[in-house]
């Protein structure tokens, strides 16, 4: 059981020192969402933000999918909703998948499956998304009436893949394949699904091999610099971080452990 704690319809481990492992648990439905889930995304977030042990968080979902999307159930209450409670509601639902866009520390999504809807803007709010052979992604909301714009999708995705391949993307709701997804940069690679938590798992040990205080800050400058208005604000940012990182006591670690070859040992501080 990993400190984070426990939580319904989400598996919470911890494989590897300091790194979290959160899977979806809804088989049978392919990890569909309830409402209650996007709170506990959220929860969770809240949570491994205040593990100092909790390095990076790896999501992936349980069986053969991610994640597809709101369940169906669920989906087919809100058109008897009234607006007022049907926007505080979406709110809610969008700050569950935009807490791990937040959240400080990385975040690796491990695509198993199907990403659809919710679950496809739950793999884009990842920092880093590794795909099974046998994962596939769509915007599902266009194909059941919906906007395609929803829980962070329109904002993340062109930034990601840019904003020609998004818009057709969104626009038709068609499904892409995993090595389609890699070609246009949706995915960071794609291994053979039985590689897939080890590969994820890699790269969440390789994240740890350096300061928490570090990766916290390469995370900022990473996600305000996408969007920097200039040259001089990305130097800006990129300056005060560093000035910043130098008044560590992990940055004296990782250069004493340098000069002696030997693993640094990071306190957070």
């Amino acid at each position: 059981m990993s400190a984070v704690g426990t939580f319904e319809h989400l598996r919470v481990e911890t494989p590897r020192p300091g790194v979290v492992l959160a899977t979806l648990d809804r088989e049978e439905q392919l990890n569909a969402l309830t409402f209650e889930m996007f709170d506990t995304l959220r929860d969770l977030c809240t949570r491994v933000e205040a593990d100092p042990q909790a390095r990076v968080l790896v999501i992936t979902g349980a069986g053969r999918g991610f994640c597809s999307g709101l369940d169906l159930d669920a989906a087919g209450e809100l058109s008897s909703m009234p607006a007022p409670e049907m926007l505080a509601r979406q709110e809610g639902w969008a700050a569950g998948i935009a807490a791990l866009r937040l959240l400080p520390k990385p975040v690796i999504a491990a695509v198993n499956g199907a990403a659809a809807g919710a679950g496809f803007g739950l793999a884009l709010a990842a920092d880093i998304r590794i795909a099974s052979s046998a994962a596939r992604f769509n915007a599902a909301f266009v194909r059941v009436g919906l906007s395609g714009g929803d829980v962070g999708v329109s904002w993340m995705l062109p930034r990601i893949v840019g904003l020609g391949r998004a818009s057709e993307i969104m626009l038709t709701g068609r499904m892409i394949g995993a090595e389609e997804a890699e070609r246009m940069g949706m995915v960071n690679r794609v291994v053979d699904p039985d590689r897939l938590l080890d590969a994820a798992l890699e790269v969440a040990e390789a994240i740890t091999a350096n300061s928490p205080f570090g990766m916290r800050l390469t995370k900022q400058v990473l996600q305000s610099n996408v969007d920097a208005p200039s040259l001089e604000a990305a130097l800006a940012l990129e300056n005060r971080n560093q000035v910043l990182a130098t008044r560590t006591d992990d940055m004296q670690e990782a250069l004493a452990a340098f000069r002696a070859k030997r693993p640094p040992r990071f306190t957070g501080r």
